[in-house]
């Protein structure tokens, strides 16, 4: 008896293993991420996403990231919300046309810059990674407080250390610059004049290659003239 039992046992146990495969087979697939969804998780985020952060959050791959991306671009070409790119972090900020509104609605105008800070974040921008030293050589003049005071505002922001004698920092610029000249990304910057790219990358101490000088816009009259972000 005790052995018939058994074997009914076994007969049930072999009946439901294909069920247990067939229920692995037709689990719900993974995730799929929505522009929506996309829109939503930038809108309450604190900070710049990087692409790894959303494909992780969302449970999908780089180019499921990268294709929602594109979309949210596109959709909000137009509207009061951009969509900023740097590198491998993405951020929704406002539109520069409202920036005007925006600025008397938070109760302060955008501060202007000085000359001085004008051409040292438009020699920034063009040349990061850049060294305090090389700015220097390039304008001339000691940039220290200027640096400073960029950093300060958050319009130049530290990239590590170069491998050079001293190790000394590198600077370039971040979401706040993007921002505060109604760029997505740096790719939008406007073309410098030759004479003007021909004075950036007359010193590369640090081994980069040399700008393309096939330009034809002054570094600094672009950078003063846009609206803040």
């Amino acid at each position: 008896m005790i052995e018939e039992r058994s074997e009914e046992r076994a007969d049930e146990s072999a009946e439901a293993a294909p069920e247990a495969v067939l229920d692995i087979d037709t689990a719900p697939p993974a995730e799929q991420l929505s522009e929506v969804q996309l829109e939503a998780l930038l809108f309450v985020a604190e900070r710049p996403l990087s692409r790894r952060e959303i494909a992780t959050l969302a449970g999908v791959d780089r180019a499921t990231v990268d294709a929602r991306l594109g979309d949210l671009e596109v959709s909000l070409a137009g509207r009061g919300i951009r969509l900023v790119l740097s590198g491998d972090r993405v951020e929704l900020v406002t539109a520069p046309d409202a920036g005007a509104l925006i600025a008397r609605y938070v109760g302060a105008d955008a501060v202007r810059l000085s000359p001085a800070s004008l051409e040292t974040l438009a020699i920034v921008a063009y040349r990061q990674p850049v060294t305090k030293a090389a700015v220097e050589r390039i304008r001339g003049v000691d940039s220290d407080y200027t640096i400073r005071s960029l950093l300060h505002r958050r319009l130049v922001v530290e990239l590590g250390r170069s491998d050079g004698p001293g190790r000394p920092y590198l600077y370039g610029t971040g979401f706040d610059f993007l921002e505060r000249f109604g760029l997505t990304s740096l790719e939008e910057l406007p073309p410098l004049d030759v004479e003007i790219a021909a004075r950036l990358v007359e010193d590369q101490e640090d081994g980069r290659p040399a700008l393309d000088s096939d330009n034809g816009i002054s570094a600094a009259e672009p950078l003063d003239g846009a609206a803040p972000g």
